[in-house]
């Protein structure tokens, strides 16, 4: 096998740290410890390549680190941010990965035994890899590109720097976060220690993408009060929640579903339910582009509840319902040239920017709120979330350059 760069070897060594994050620990930042074991390996690291101000917040687990200004004029600090954590949807312990070489843009078979296999019919992506080296699985895990993809890119891109001093360049912030997957991967960011005028989170798809637009968005928990009584007994008596639950979910639009939307089409999504007779509860997502589609869709929901508690005569339903963020093009719109500047990095490197809107969360979309602009920058990763993610050896890499020439542009301007 051929020797890859540093950004490959950084990858495959960060994601056989198990890394997950999890949704029920999520009251406390990180809400695993594992997650620490990334974090102080990037402390480390970025402390003997030379970096400085590196710090390892111990007790939410934050990594920072600056690469100095070596210009005589002052330019703005640019910024670079990716988070640790993975997602819990699917195992990332013991994450064993492989690199398949001049990929020939046939289905690849992860795991023969357990017949796992990524598909071109599923993943169609897969046809722009045709030709380069992937990485992939065995299957019995996610991969992790989401986001130790772009946590390899931000360090190569600080390599290069430490090792080049001869190219000019303004002050370069480095942050690494927990928690994103779960919500809180900007709880307790230090935007002003950060120090950057405006950054970019490297948290992306396929080579190219970038966004700075992204959903509204809300979870919402239904609590369903039901009265059990023995069965053969119940008629006119028994209100089964676990019955109830489900006609809640049936009385939302039936098309208004990830599942049957794209672009910037809004959702309901039920992401879990639990429960029995007596009680059961069921958690939605509820996101939209658009605010006033986004407010309408709580009213919506909120009036479903209200209509079952009109219908059975007492409250059956309870909501709780939260804003998590909002879309940072609200924010954003205000100074594209940032913007600008990565699609001219793209352009420079021989990439073309495909700008869509995020149809998810990033850390950017609570950081842009609160002062520091953030788009979103791709990573060469896809298919995240499940053990059919990927990664491209040779978009990872471009990455790593549009990174580089970002910083380039913000010299010059």
């Amino acid at each position: 096998m051929k020797e890859y760069t540093t950004v490959i070897n950084n990858f495959l060594r960060y994601v056989k740290i198990d890394t997950q994050s999890r949704e029920e620990f999520s009251d406390k930042v990180p809400s695993t410890d594992k997650q620490r074991d990334l974090a102080k390996m990037l402390y480390q690291e970025l402390k003997d390549m030379g970096a400085s101000e590196v710090r390892y917040e111990q007790e939410h687990s934050y990594v920072y680190a600056v690469i100095p200004s070596n210009m005589e004029k002052e330019v703005p600090a640019i910024g670079f941010i990716a988070h640790m954590d993975t997602s819990d949807a699917v195992s990332g312990e013991n994450v064993n990965p492989r690199i398949i070489e001049n990929y020939d843009g046939k289905d690849i078979v992860l795991n023969e035994e357990k017949n796992i296999v990524t598909r071109v019919s599923d993943f169609p992506m897969l046809k722009d890899c045709v030709g380069k080296s992937v990485i992939v699985t065995d299957g019995n895990t996610l991969l992790g590109g989401d986001d130790k993809a772009g946590v390899a890119e931000i360090m190569a891109m600080a390599e290069y720097f430490l090792s080049h001093p001869e190219e000019k360049h303004g002050k370069i912030c480095i942050g690494f976060t927990p928690d994103e997957e779960v919500g809180n991967g900007v709880a307790f960011f230090d935007i002003k220690g950060f120090g950057a005028d405006f950054a970019y989170t490297v948290d992306g798809g396929e080579l190219g993408d970038m966004s700075y637009e992204c959903f509204h968005a809300a979870g919402a928990r239904v609590t369903v009060h039901g009265k059990s009584v023995h069965p053969g007994y119940a008629k006119n008596i028994m209100k089964n929640a676990i019955k109830l639950s489900y006609e809640f979910i049936s009385m939302l639009p039936e098309k208004e579903c990830p599942e049957c939307t794209e672009g910037y089409e809004g959702f309901y999504h039920v992401t879990d339910i639990k429960g029995a007779v007596e009680e059961a509860t069921v958690d939605f997502i509820i996101r939209d582009h658009d605010r006033v589609k986004f407010e309408q869709r709580k009213k919506t929901f909120l009036e479903v509840a209200e209509k079952l508690n009109q219908i059975y005569g007492e409250k059956i339903c309870e909501v709780e319902m939260k804003d998590y963020y909002h879309n940072m093009k609200e924010m954003i719109e205000k100074e594209m040239y940032i913007v600008d500047y990565a699609k001219e990095a793209m352009l420079r490197a021989g990439v073309t920017p495909k700008v869509s809107p995020i149809r998810g969360g990033t850390d950017g979309a609570r950081l842009s709120f609160d002062g520091l602009l953030c788009p979103n920058l791709c990573t060469g990763s896809e298919g995240h979330h499940g053990r059919n993610e990927f990664a491209c050896v040779e978009d990872m890499e471009k990455i790593v350059e549009i990174l580089i020439s970002l910083v380039k542009i913000n010299t010059e301007k």
